[in-house]
C-alpha cells in the first residue's frame, strides 16, 4: 500500500502498520484498518505538517496511527461490528428517520443506572439518538454546569459510574440509538490531572497549558478578545500562585477562572486529546458534541476564534478517529457567524472532512425572532445567504437547547430587508423577557451588558410561546395560539432538513423550573430555568386525551413518524429557501435524488396567510411536479386553495410531498 499524497516519508505507513496489525486484528480487520489509514492519512499528515511543522509532522503521524490501531485492537466486538454497517452506511445519521433528544440524566432519570428503563418513553418519540448533557467527572463545586471536566475517563459520581454509561451505550445500540455525550476541547478544570502536572513541573506535561508572568501578553491579547462572561469573570487570564513552577503566572482562562485552556501549539496536547476521544469511543459514545471548538488556537490581534489552526486540528483529529473507530462522528458546538460555521463542517474552498455535524444556530435565531415580529422576512433573507454545505455533512435543527439565546441578527442581513440589527436585537430581549407590550413570553435575560445594551435570554421554549402566561391568565384562546407556536417551531426544525433535535421537555411543554433558585450553586445562573427536571407525572398526561400535554406530545409523534415516512427529508439532500409574497410565511422545499420534492410552509402570523401556487412552482428545482403536491401533514387535516392560493391558518404549517 502507498499513499502518494501524504507526506512521502509516510507512504509505506499504511502498509508497515498492516503487518503490525494482523496479529493483533485477524487478516480482515487489519485489512480494513491500513484501507482506512491510506484513505485518511493525507488529510492528517497535511493538517499536521502545518500545525507542527515537516520536520515534526512524519515520526509524529506514524507515532499517532500507532495510537489509532492500540484503540482498534481493544475496542470490543459490538462496536467493531457497528463499525462495519456503518462503513457500508455511511450516511447512517443523515437518515430522514434521525431525531435527536437531548437531557441531563439526572434530571431525565437520575442516574445512568435508571435510564435504560426510560427508553420506551424516547421510542415512542422516535428518536434515535440520545444527547446526554455534561456527565464526565467534573470538579467539586462550581464546574459551569459539567463543562469544567475533572476526568474525562471518569463519570460524575452522583450519576453512576463508566461502566453504567457503557451499559446505557450497549441499551440504546439494542434499539438502534446512539449516544453522544460532550467532549470539552479546549480546556480542563484546574484539578484535571494534566494541569496539576503541569503545575508541579512533570516534563510529561510540560506546555500544556499557557501562562505569562505579568500583564503585557495578556493585556496585548485581550484587546482583541471579547469577554465571555463579562459580568462574572471578566478578561480571559486568571492569576495562578503556583503556576510556572511556583513563581505564578497568569493562565489562559477563556471561559472562568477554573477552566484553564490547552495549549494545542504543543502536540502533547493533540496525542493526549486523541487518546481520550479513542478511549471514549471504545466506551460505545457514537456521537461527539465537540465543545468550544473555534477556541482552540490563540493569535495575537486577533478574536483568537475560529483560528485556521482550528480546522487543521479537527481535521487531523477526525482522520484519526474514523482510522481506529468509523462508527464515531463529531458534532460541532460552534456558535459563531454562519460565514465562519460552515468551516467546521468540512466546507473549504477543497473539502477537507472536519464534523458530520453542526448546530445551526441562524435558524433557531431567525425562528424566534420571526415568532416575536411574526414575519419570516429575515429570516429568508439570512437563511438564503448561508452558504451550502457539503452533502456529507448536516446541520443539526432545534429550537431549543441548554443554553441562553444569543441573537445572532448580522448587520448585513437587517439592512437588506431596511432593519437596524442593533435595535432589532433589543426588541427581542425586551419581548422574550416579558418588557414589551404585548408580549406573551415569560423569559429572563441573561449576561445583560448595560454598558453595549447587549444581553441574551433564558426561558423554556414554552414559557417563550407564551405558554406559561396563558396558563396562568386561563385564557384558552391564548394557550391554544402558545400550543400552536410551539408546534410550529418543531416543524419548521423536523422538516427543515438536517437532524432535528428534541430539547427535554419541550415535548411536554415543560415551563420555566425556578427550583434552581433553591441552589446556591445555581441561583446565579438563570439559565437553569430552562434546565427543568422531568416532570413523570406530566409524561403520564400524554396518554389523556385533551390534555395540554397530549397535545404536544402526540404533535411530536407525529413530526417525527412523517417525517421518517418522508425521503426527501434525508439530511444529505438538496434545499432552498423561497421568497413567497406573504412575508409572514417561511417557505423552503427539499429533495432527494431517490425521492421527490417536498415543501414545507411556515406561517408566523397570528391570522391566516396565504401562498401563491404560481410562484411557489416557478421556486421549485426544475425535476420537480408541483402539479402532483399533497399535504403530508399540517395545522389542519387539508390545506384550503382558493383561486389558485394555499390558505395557511393562523401560525399555521403544512408539509408538502410529491407522492
Amino acid at each position: 500500500m502507498t499513499t502518494p499524497s501524504a507526506h512521502p516519508a509516510l507512504a509505506d505507513l499504511p502498509g508497515a502498520l498492516l503487518a503490525d496489525a494482523e496479529p493483533l486484528l485477524g487478516r480482515l480487520e487489519a485489512v480494513g484498518f491500513a484501507a482506512r489509514l491510506e484513505q485518511n492519512l493525507p488529510d492528517v499528515a497535511a493538517a499536521l505538517s502545518r500545525l507542527y511543522g515537516d520536520d515534526v509532522a512524519p515520526g509524529f503521524v506514524a507515532r499517532l496511527a500507532r495510537v489509532a490501531l492500540a484503540a482498534l485492537a481493544e475496542r470490543p466486538a459490538p462496536l467493531r461490528e457497528l463499525d462495519r454497517r456503518r462503513e457500508i452506511d455511511r450516511d447512517w445519521f443523515q437518515h430522514h428517520s434521525a431525531v435527536g433528544y437531548v437531557t441531563y440524566v439526572d434530571r431525565f432519570s437520575g442516574t445512568l443506572a435508571e435510564l435504560p428503563a426510560r427508553l420506551d418513553y424516547l421510542q415512542e418519540l422516535g428518536v434515535s439518538y440520545l444527547h446526554l448533557m455534561p456527565l464526565l467527572r467534573p470538579r467539586p463545586g462550581e464546574n459551569d454546569g459539567g463543562y469544567a471536566v475533572q476526568d474525562y475517563r471518569d463519570v460524575d459520581p452522583r450519576l453512576g459510574t463508566m461502566a453504567d454509561l457503557e451499559a446505557v451505550a450497549a441499551a440504546l445500540r439494542d434499539r438502534d440509538m446512539s449516544l453522544c455525550i460532550d467532549l470539552v476541547l479546549n480546556h480542563t478544570a484546574r484539578e484535571h490531572a494534566w494541569a496539576q502536572g503541569w503545575l508541579v513541573g512533570d516534563p510529561a506535561y510540560a506546555d500544556f497549558y499557557t501562562a505569562f508572568p505579568d500583564r503585557s501578553m495578556p493585556d496585548a491579547y485581550e484587546a482583541t478578545i471579547a469577554e465571555v462572561f463579562p459580568d462574572r469573570a471578566p478578561g480571559s487570564f486568571t492569576w495562578v500562585d503556583e503556576a510556572r513552577g511556583g513563581a505564578g503566572g497568569w493562565v489562559w482562562t477563556t471561559f472562568w477562572q477554573y477552566q484553564w485552556d490547552l495549549n494545542y501549539a504543543n502536540p502533547a496536547v493533540f496525542e493526549a486529546m486523541l487518546e481520550t476521544v479513542l478511549w471514549l469511543a471504545n466506551r460505545g459514545v457514537e456521537i461527539f458534541r465537540m465543545d468550544a471548538v473555534p477556541f482552540m488556537w490563540k493569535r495575537m490581534g486577533t478574536s483568537c476564534l475560529n483560528q485556521p489552526e482550528v480546522h487543521l486540528l479537527i481535521q487531523a483529529l477526525h482522520g484519526l478517529v474514523q482510522t481506529a473507530a468509523p462508527a464515531t462522528v463529531f458534532k460541532a458546538e460552534a456558535i459563531v457567524s454562519p460565514e465562519d460555521l460552515v468551516p467546521y463542517l468540512g466546507g473549504h474552498d477543497r473539502y477537507r472532512p472536519e464534523c458530520e455535524l453542526a448546530y445551526h444556530n441562524q435558524l433557531m435565531v431567525m425562528l424566534w425572532s420571526s415568532l416575536a415580529t411574526k414575519d419570516a422576512t429575515l429570516a429568508v433573507q439570512s437563511l438564503r445567504r448561508m452558504r451550502v454545505i457539503p452533502t456529507s455533512a448536516s446541520w443539526v435543527t432545534y429550537a431549543r437547547c441548554h443554553d441562553d439565546i444569543g441573537w445572532a441578527v448580522s448587520d448585513v442581513d437587517a439592512a437588506a430587508v431596511g432593519w437596524d440589527a442593533f435595535r432589532h436585537r433589543r426588541f427581542l430581549n425586551r419581548f422574550f423577557s416579558g418588557n414589551y407590550p404585548g408580549s406573551y413570553a415569560r423569559g429572563a435575560l441573561f449576561q445583560e451588558n448595560p454598558a453595549t445594551g447587549d444581553a441574551r435570554i433564558s426561558g423554556s421554549a414554552a414559557s417563550l410561546c407564551g405558554i406559561e402566561a396563558a396558563l396562568e391568565s386561563g385564557d384558552p384562546v391564548a394557550l391554544e395560539l402558545a400550543v400552536r407556536r410551539l408546534v410550529l417551531l418543531h416543524a419548521v426544525t423536523y422538516g427543515f432538513g438536517g437532524v432535528p433535535l428534541l430539547y427535554m421537555g419541550d415535548e411536554l411543554a415543560l415551563r420555566n423550573d425556578a427550583r434552581y433558585l433553591a441552589d446556591p450553586a445555581l441561583a446565579d445562573d438563570n439559565r437553569w430555568m430552562h434546565r427543568p427536571w422531568m416532570d413523570w407525572d406530566a409524561a403520564a398526561l400524554r396518554r389523556v386525551q385533551g390534555t395540554l400535554e397530549a397535545d404536544v406530545f402526540n404533535w411530536m409523534r407525529r413530526l417525527a413518524a412523517a417525517r421518517a415516512a418522508t425521503e426527501a427529508l434525508h439530511a444529505g439532500g438538496e434545499a432552498a429557501v423561497v421568497g413567497v409574497d406573504d412575508t409572514r410565511v417561511l417557505a423552503w422545499w427539499r429533495r432527494h435524488p431517490r425521492s421527490g420534492t417536498f415543501v414545507g410552509l411556515a406561517n408566523f402570523g397570528e391570522e391566516p396567510a396565504a401562498v401563491q401556487i404560481e410562484r411557489l412552482k416557478g421556486a421549485l428545482p426544475a425535476a420537480a411536479r408541483p402539479d402532483r403536491l399533497v399535504q403530508l401533514l399540517g395545522t389542519e387535516p387539508d390545506l384550503t386553495v382558493r383561486n389558485g392560493w394555499v390558505q395557511l391558518p393562523s401560525l399555521g404549517f403544512a408539509w408538502l410531498v410529491e407522492p
